[in-house]
């Protein structure tokens, strides 16, 4: 029995030995695997790891140039680049920098210089007050808040913040403002901290601080300058602010296209019109960082180049004196009525090339309802963008119309003037014939102003060629449209195609009633723009062409002086049209001006009757509706006084519209005229060979 279990127990021990071997040998295999990996590592795959650890990236970073500038056609400024001093930030990789680095500068930053507040709004203050008390905000949220991520999550944080939280200080404003400016910098990109009214204190103090502002750079910025004050600004345009960045309804597109967020950008008309062309080309640096995302290098690629210049048709000289008639006329308006605002347009009708755009109102004050007299400002836009009723100045066209569908020919256009009642419509009558039955021509038309003519013209595109008092009018259903599409082909209810972008095309009211179509035919129903009248001058001026009107002549680069430079590209006449007028047709119609201005039955003869050039005028008194700024007088019956107009009359060098809504029901409408009067005077007056000539005239003028 010993034995046995002395055996049994020998047996045990014998198996202890051998697990350990087991284990030994397990271990040694581990250790050899371990020292084959380690050294294949490091012999073999040692010089990629290496490499790994020193990799370094490279990202592009760029920054602004100024903005090219914008000159009349003289070669003056009209849009130029203020240099300021400023103070910018540059924003280091997301990993490097977080808001609350950022703030921290911020802090010292604005014990050294002085920002505005004024601007700043709830929303900034409140994504200050989270970023400096995150724990405070965090305790405020509920558990299901604390859930939340994204958008939702940072709304419940802005919603946890009390008024009593924003209560900051003067110089804690400082600080939230800096921080505003410098938060909305993106990776390695730069905003201006400060680019205006920047003093040297303020940089030599920025200047010794350096070393413990991280990011913080001393540069120069630009500003817009207008030299000649509110002249044509709501026209020349705006470029947003580095605060508003891209416009959002565009910022995709122009992010596409290489723009940054913060970057400035035309925002209006020419600016906007012209971006590709006044915004330059950045400055392009490849910024190194490291696997720990430092900066390790800066590389400088392209220096970046200041946008090209855009040189406009305009003699500022010439503006300013059509802005000083408008002003002046404006201010000393007989039959006064509701008008608030007058409108010259000039153009070379040879050509498309505005030579002057002026718009003039007085400002309107809302809280009384009324206008400020003593205030006038620029509406030039208001010549592109509103329109109005332009009554009888539409004849010339009309005529063409007429003859272009028939319902009169070289060989029989006489046409008798007389009172004409429709059934359910009032009695319509030319004003030189009220009462009497006339038998007139086109060129009588003209000169004389006669409604019916152009009422019966219609009647007859329209197949009605008999009338009969009280009757029905049977004009065809179609005949407003046909007269819209005639209209339209001299730029009357249609784009212009000026090089802006916004225009009005004017207003074509829907109608079922046949009569609206005689309303039209006479410049009483449709309403147009000043431009629209403008071109509409310029294609009967020369003949049938309907030239795009431009505002810009040329595009030129900057020389080394930092001056205008060479032209870099001419902007061509553009022509949108072609009108079928049969030249003589047209000799017929430029006759007929021809005697509305210098002939004693012509409605232009109490300015243009002795003039010394001989001008082609056209005036129209439309009785139109108000539909101003004054509540109180909305739809009031009103005059309104409208002027087309073109000389020399052989070879016609400029073309003129002249609008002045809003008179008296009962005015005579001369304002226009008179208008049209002194801007010729002003034009040339300045040109040889006509100036001589002028200075005569102008020297024995008795003002009617």
């Amino acid at each position: 029995m010993a034995r046995i279990r002395l055996k049994q127990k020998k047996t045990t021990k014998s198996h202890i030995p051998l697990r350990l071997n087991l284990l030994f040998l397990v271990s040694f295999l581990c250790f050899v695997a371990l020292f084959v990996r380690l050294a294949y590592l490091q012999l073999y795959r040692g010089e990629i790891f290496t490499n790994m650890v020193q990799r370094t990236e490279s990202t592009r970073s760029t920054s602004s140039v100024p903005r090219g500038m914008m000159y009349d056609s003289q070669g003056r400024v009209l849009v130029g680049n203020q240099p300021e001093l400023a103070i910018r930030y540059t924003r280091d990789t997301d990993s490097k920098v977080s808001p609350t680095d950022i703030v921290n500068v911020a802090k010292e930053l604005a014990s050294l210089i002085d920002v505005p507040v004024q601007d700043l709004t709830e929303r900034d203050k409140k994504d200050y007050f989270i970023v400096t008390n995150l724990d405070t905000i965090r305790g405020r949220l509920t558990r299901e808040q604390k859930l939340l991520s994204g958008s939702e999550a940072y709304q419940a944080q802005l919603d946890a913040v009390t008024q009593e939280d924003l209560q900051f200080s003067e110089a804690e404003l400082k600080v939230v403002a800096l921080f505003k400016k410098m938060n909305s910098a993106f990776a390695l990109s730069t905003v201006s901290v400060k680019n205006k009214n920047v003093t040297q204190e303020e940089i030599a103090r920025v200047s010794e601080h350096l070393g413990s502002l991280p990011g913080i750079s001393i540069d120069t910025d630009w500003e817009r300058i207008y030299p000649e004050g509110e002249m044509l600004r709501s026209i020349l345009g705006q470029v947003s602010s580095e605060q508003r960045g891209l416009p959002s309804e565009d910022a995709g597109m122009l992010l596409a296209r290489g723009y940054a967020m913060n970057d400035r950008v035309g925002i209006s008309y020419l600016e906007k019109q012209y971006e590709d062309v006044l915004r330059g080309t950045k400055a392009i640096s490849n910024v190194i960082t490291n696997t720990a995302d430092d900066v390790v290098e800066t590389q400088k690629v392209f220096e970046g180049a200041k946008g090209d210049n855009l040189v406009l048709t305009m003699d500022i000289e010439f503006q300013k004196k059509l802005e000083a008639i408008a002003e002046e006329n404006l201010r000393n308006m007989s039959e006064r009525g509701l008008n608030d605002r007058v409108y010259i347009v000039v153009t070379n009708p040879q050509t498309g090339e505005v030579l002057g755009i002026v718009g003039k109102k007085f400002e309107y004050i809302k809280a009384t309802d009324s206008y400020n007299y003593d205030k006038i400002i620029d509406d030039s836009l208001g010549a592109i963008n509103t329109s109005y009723g332009m009554g009888s100045s539409v004849k010339s066209a009309m005529v063409a119309i007429g003859y272009m569908n028939g319902a009169i020919s070289l060989a029989d256009n006489h046409i008798v003037d007389e009172p004409l009642k429709f059934q359910a419509s009032p009695e319509k009558s030319s004003v030189f014939n009220r009462t009497g039955s006339v038998l007139i021509d086109d060129i009588t038309a003209l000169q004389k102003s006669s409604n019916i003519y152009m009422i019966k013209m219609a009647m007859a595109i329209g197949g009605q060629a008999e009338y009969q008092k009280d009757g029905k009018l049977t004009i065809a259903s179609d005949t407003i449209d046909v007269l819209r599409r005639d209209f339209a082909q001299f730029g009357l209810g249609a784009p212009t195609g000026i090089d802006l972008p916004n225009e009005s095309p004017g207003y074509s009211p829907d109608t079922n009633q046949l009569v609206s179509a005689l309303d039209l035919s006479y410049g009483q129903f449709d309403t147009y723009t000043p431009l629209q009248l403008a071109q509409y001058a310029s294609v009967i001026a020369n003949g049938g062409i309907r030239y795009a009107p431009r505002l810009v002549k040329e595009i030129r680069g900057t020389d080394a002086n930092g001056e205008i430079g060479s032209v870099k590209a001419s902007v061509e006449s553009k022509v949108l049209n072609i009108v079928p007028i049969d030249p003589a047709v047209l000799a017929r119609i430029h006759e007929g001006m021809r005697q509305a201005s210098h002939t004693a039955d012509g409605t232009a003869r109490y300015y243009f009757m002795n003039y010394p050039l001989t001008v082609g005028s056209k005036t129209g008194t439309a009785e139109a509706f108000y539909s101003g700024p004054i509540q109180y007088a909305a739809n009031q019956p009103v005059t309104n006084a409208t002027y087309i107009g073109f000389a020399p009359f052989e070879k016609p060098e400029i073309a003129i519209s002249v609008v002045v809504p809003y008179l008296s029901e009962d005015g005579w409408g001369r304002q226009s005229t008179k208008i049209a009067h002194q801007v010729m005077n002003a034009y040339f007056s300045s040109k040889e060979p006509y100036k001589q000539a002028i200075d005569t005239y102008l020297s024995t003028f008795v003002e009617p």
